[in-house]
């Protein structure tokens, strides 16, 4: 019986987690179930989440296969970025030096500032009034 050959990284942005698991394969590319085109639906959504395969070269050889939970879909897409990133280095180590070049290996720590007491937000203020 042939072994089933699977890579997998896991991403986060913001709220969001996604889990991607590389195939060997056709180019393939599904998130939770919908096709890639169907799920990400402005430009620069698809561009950022298929970036890592633009820097390593390698395009078609392999099935995505991704699901994802929590946060907005801009975050979503940032976070597919990260779990290719990282499933391509455990596919080949050597992807690293390039992949960290290009930024694609540190996880964007940035997230929701906390709302403040006293105030409308975590910056916004509740409105003055002089008299």
């Amino acid at each position: 019986m042939a072994e089933f050959i699977q890579y997998y990284g896991t991403g986060r942005r913001k709220s969001a987690i996604a889990r991607v698991f590389l195939r060997p394969g056709s180019g393939e590319f599904k998130v939770n179930g919908k096709q890639f085109e169907e799920y990400f639906v402005t430009p620069a959504q698809r561009a950022a989440a298929k970036q890592p395969f633009g820097i390593a070269d390698i395009n078609e050889t392999f099935d995505v296969f991704s699901t994802v939970k929590g946060g907005g879909v801009n975050g979503q897409a940032d976070a597919v970025k990260l779990g290719i990133a990282r499933a391509l280095m455990e596919f080949n180590i050597e992807l690293r030096k390039t992949l960290k070049a290009a930024g694609f290996v540190t996880r964007d720590s940035r997230g929701k500032e906390r709302k403040k007491y006293g105030q409308k937000g975590a910056r916004a203020r509740f409105q003055f009034s002089k008299r």
